[in-house]
């Protein structure tokens, strides 16, 4: 557990003059991608150029964006061992962030507003159990950790106050080969981290613990949650849910024609032009929302994944290089590269 005096010093470390995002013609987006037997991190223009490419070891998963400084950081494929911060400005590794002994990374993080720390889904590798793992960015040092309040946490977010969100899965996983040990007594939750790491709201879903929760957006005072299930596939459930803090959480289901649609996938979810956009590579969908959670509509794309929020509204990827408007009418492409993209689309502030 960090203390109050070791996160504050985390959040007082001095920083020299670095390149701003200004200086990389301000990418709108970030997202890991395949080239051949070749893997990169790419900075994503609005119009879908790419800004700048920097090499990765293997696969990537998320990344996040240094608020203020042309650095990001690219995590591995869940469980991971190794998220590399880049400067983006020369494509050159700044630092190698290894977790310690016993712990992997799981995918996805994010940064204090001010950009002093950055926070880091972990796990526990021997019993899966969540962290949220803090490094201060002068140096990016370890400073301490936090639990999660869950078991295999996956993406987090910081809230407009400056706690933090994160999607447990519920999930026990082996730590060799990621066999699903627990499906069977699965308890995801949603919790809510103070600045200081204790733990101010939590929910489970009791009438479907069975529907893993994996990934988060922030639509206004809700937080939208979308869940990949893990039980019997003849049965629908709702991969979309919303929860406002110190309430119940209140799960979206599809239309009815659309009840299969997500093949019980629901990959990426974003907020953007007052609808919630969920997409689903497995079923080759992305299925749009009202801000309430009411179907709108539901757009084939093979393998569309990465989803994320642009100044003109929703933006999607798939794994065949295609980069894609979404609202209610359809997708219309953007723009297509040689590449294949990977799961998340993320949008830089």
């Amino acid at each position: 557990m960090a203390t109050r005096r070791i996160f504050l010093a985390g959040l007082a470390a001095a920083t020299l003059p670095r390149a701003s995002w200004a200086d990389m013609g301000s990418p709108a987006f970030l997202a890991a991608a395949k080239s051949g037997e070749s893997y990169a991190l790419h900075g994503i223009s609005l119009t879908g150029d790419l800004l700048f490419s920097v090499p990765l070891p293997s696969r990537g998963h998320a990344a996040a964006a240094h608020p203020l400084r042309a650095e990001a950081v690219a995590f591995a494929r869940r469980p991971g061992v190794f998220a590399l911060v880049f400067n983006c400005l020369d494509g050159q590794i700044a630092q190698t962030l290894t977790p310690p002994d016993g712990r992997q990374f799981n995918g996805h993080g994010a940064y204090s507003a001010d950009g002093s720390v950055l926070m880091t889904s972990e796990v526990i590798a021997d019993t899966s159990d969540g962290l949220v793992g803090l490094w201060e960015t002068d140096t990016y040092r370890r400073i301490g950790e936090w639990r999660s309040g869950g078991i295999g946490p996956h993406d987090l977010k910081r809230m407009a106050d400056g706690r933090i969100v994160v999607a447990n899965g519920g999930i026990r996983t082996d730590p060799k080969d990621r066999t699903k040990l627990n499906l069977g007594q699965m308890r995801p939750s949603l919790t809510v981290l103070s600045i200081l790491g204790e733990i101010e709201d939590q929910v489970f879903l009791p009438d479907l613990p069975q529907n893993s929760i994996r990934h988060l957006a922030l639509a206004g005072d809700e937080i939208a949650f979308v869940m990949q299930w893990e039980g019997d596939p003849n049965i629908p459930v709702p991969q979309l849910g919303l929860w406002r803090p110190g309430s119940a959480p209140r799960l979206c289901p599809a239309a009815p024609k659309a009840a299969f649609a997500m093949k019980g996938y629901a990959g990426s979810v974003a907020s953007g032009g007052g609808l919630l956009g969920v997409t689903s590579a497995p079923g080759g969908v992305v299925m749009l929302f009202t801000s309430e959670g009411v179907p709108v509509a539901t757009h084939k794309r093979m393998d569309i994944s990465g989803i994320a929020s642009g100044p003109d509204g929703l933006v999607a990827t798939d794994g065949l290089g295609g980069i894609w408007a979404v609202d209610a009418k359809g997708i219309a492409l953007k723009a297509r590269h040689p590449l294949a993209w990977d799961n998340h689309l993320v949008a830089l502030a």
